[in-house]
């Protein structure tokens, strides 16, 4: 089933996307409305469109079996767990629903990043090396991946001439995602090749902050700049 979604429309020719993909239990409206009251106003480009889509209501283990919005199923929120292959490949169907409807409306992979908050951001790390490796970019906001993931079996064997930067963001006195799981993630991704950078946030928990929401903002401008508009020449 076609994930909810929720969009901040690019406010002049829609020219590239970002995926905001949230976390476990969350939905996209309520990302939608955290990232509007950490900056005061939407996160808004003339030129970039951002998603903000809802995962299906499932069965969740790690709340005893209850129904919730995640991406995923997982046996625990630990590092040392194993990824469940299954809901994986559930997950990567929607995941790919929505990026070849923005390929199909005419935004090219590399003018497409995707990141997420907590869950959210394992699934932009899954998305951007195992399933999209030509993506523009990947962010990860307090996250990690567990550490028999597919994504580092799919970079050990990729052929990909280049991969999408990374850009991560932890708390450094976050108790339900650690800090030194984001490092550990951060520092294995990069011995398989990929470039970015990890920025520990000073008295933060397990949250998204106003700083880092800017910090993401600037980035993405950078990774997804305004097109040059070809102007016919009449003479």
């Amino acid at each position: 089933m076609k994930p909810a979604l929720k969009t901040v429309n690019a406010t002049g020719k829609h020219t590239a996307s970002v995926i905001f993909f949230h976390g476990s239990g969350d939905t996209g409206p309520n990302v939608l409305e955290w990232v509007r009251f950490l900056l005061g106003r939407n996160l808004e480009y003339p030129h970039i469109k951002i998603l903000y889509p809802t995962a299906p209501l499932q069965k969740y283990t790690p709340l005893g079996g209850d129904l919730s919005n995640v991406w995923f199923d997982r046996k625990s929120v630990n590092i040392a767990a194993p990824e469940s292959k299954k809901s994986m490949s559930r997950c990567y169907e929607e995941i790919n629903q929505l990026i070849d409807e923005e390929v199909a409306s005419g935004i090219p992979l590399n003018r497409i990043i995707v990141g997420g908050f907590s869950m959210g951001g394992a699934v932009a790390l899954h998305t951007g090396y195992h399933l999209r490796p030509s993506l523009a970019g990947v962010f990860a906001h307090s996250s990690f991946l567990n550490r028999g993931s597919v994504v580092y079996e799919s970079l050990a064997n990729s052929k990909a001439d280049s991969l999408p930067e990374l850009r991560i963001f932890h708390g450094e006195r976050d108790t339900l995602v650690p800090l030194d799981w984001g490092q550990e993630t951060f520092e294995a991704l990069k011995k398989l090749g990929v470039k970015g950078t990890f920025h520990p946030l000073r008295n933060t928990l397990h949250e998204l902050k106003t700083a880092s929401i800017k910090d993401l903002e600037q980035w993405i401008q950078e990774k997804l700049p305004p097109l040059e508009i070809q102007v016919p020449n009449k003479l």
